[in-house]
């Protein structure tokens, strides 16, 4: 079963999650938010890589009132997040933000829930209810004797709920944890207890190396059974790192097409060109192409012709020189320093033809 056909249609701005709609890939900036000039350079450079959903930190009502500046300046919808003080909720929607981000368990009282509430209502602002494991309340960490899955999903459902006795149901779900397993199983059991879109994403998962691994075992598990509208690759580092993992995520489960997929073989002792140096610059040439298509780099001239047989168009390095292969098929042997230009040549060619 696909959960994610089935679950409430939610608009952020000017793009729709859930119902079945594309899973769009988000990210947040590291800036400081009222720094409205670096806080726009940054959005408008993860847009270029393919962010569809920005989010921002509102901390102080300096950042709520910069959200006006910011949202003239970027092209994708802008959420704001929210910790603890709930008139930064308020503001934040006052000053355009598309969507907010809160724990309706650190805001405060009912009634201050209820202001922001309100408000979101007023403007019809979606809310994504987030909770996160570290944040687990005491009473279920002792129902369930320490943080579960099961404690983190009854967190969620009863913040949820808060909103719902106040009449407002244009909402998004949130939860995470760093452990995978943890954070698997509890999109397992929250799936088919709520009809809302789920944000997806392993919080706190470390640096670009250590956090793209577990991003894409906890991910790759959770999308792979329907579950999922929108996602989240956190990483310790450039942001823009967080798009391109979540694209080729996307990508290696079938769920988007587009973008160039490189792949290259481990090398082994008869690599007899710098092919690691090689990959990297096929992996930075090809960024700037819309092509779906898939690019082979291999390491030897003989296996490379058929390990490169499934890719629309590879290159392959002897000793001083390389082949190009398109299919398969070798088309024409280069000199080693050539084998780059040849394959961008290739590659603007392509693109031409899909334009024609």
């Amino acid at each position: 079963m696909s959960y994610r056909d089935h679950t409430k249609e939610i608009n952020i701005g000017n793009r729709v999650i859930g119902g079945g709609n594309p899973i769009l890939i988000q990210s947040m900036t590291n800036t400081r938010t009222e720094d409205v000039e670096a806080t726009v350079a940054q959005i408008l450079e993860l847009e270029r890589a393919g962010c569809e959903i920005i989010r921002s930190t509102v901390p102080n009502m300096e950042a709520a009132k910069a959200i006006k500046e910011i949202k003239k300046q970027i092209h994708i919808p802008l959420v704001a997040d929210i910790h603890f003080d709930y008139r930064m909720a308020i503001a934040a929607m006052e000053n355009g933000a598309d969507k907010i981000r809160i724990n309706p368990g650190n805001i405060g009282n009912t009634e201050r829930v209820k202001a922001v509430v309100d408000v979101a209502k007023e403007r019809n602002i979606p809310i994504r209810v987030g909770v996160n494991s570290g944040s687990l309340e005491k009473p279920l960490v002792e129902k369930y004797g320490g943080v579960t899955a099961e404690g983190i999903v009854e967190s969620a459902l009863d913040k949820v709920h808060i909103i719902e006795e106040l009449g407002y149901d244009n909402l998004v779900i949130s939860i995470k944890s760093s452990d995978v397993l943890m954070c698997v199983r509890a999109h397992e059991l929250l799936a088919d207890k709520t009809p809302y879109p789920l944000h997806v994403g392993i919080t706190e998962s470390g640096s670009v190396q250590s956090g793209n691994i577990k991003s894409a075992i906890g991910l790759g598990l959770i999308l792979n059974q329907g579950i999922g509208d929108t996602i989240r690759v956190s990483l310790t580092g450039n942001p823009v790192e967080e798009i391109k993992s979540a694209k080729l995520i996307l990508r290696t489960l079938g769920l988007r097409k587009g973008g160039i997929e490189v792949v290259s073989c481990p090398t082994c002792g008869r690599t007899r060109i710098n092919l690691i140096e090689l990959v990297g610059k096929v992996e930075k040439l090809v960024e700037d192409y819309p092509l779906d298509m898939k690019v082979a780099v291999m390491g030897c001239v003989v296996n490379g012709p058929g390990e490169a047989k499934e890719a629309d168009i590879g290159i392959a390095g002897g000793d001083g020189e390389g082949l190009l292969i398109k299919h398969g098929e070798i088309i024409r042997k280069v000199p080693e320093e050539q084998l780059l230009a040849v394959l961008k040549e290739e590659l603007d060619n392509w693109g031409s033809r899909q334009v024609n």
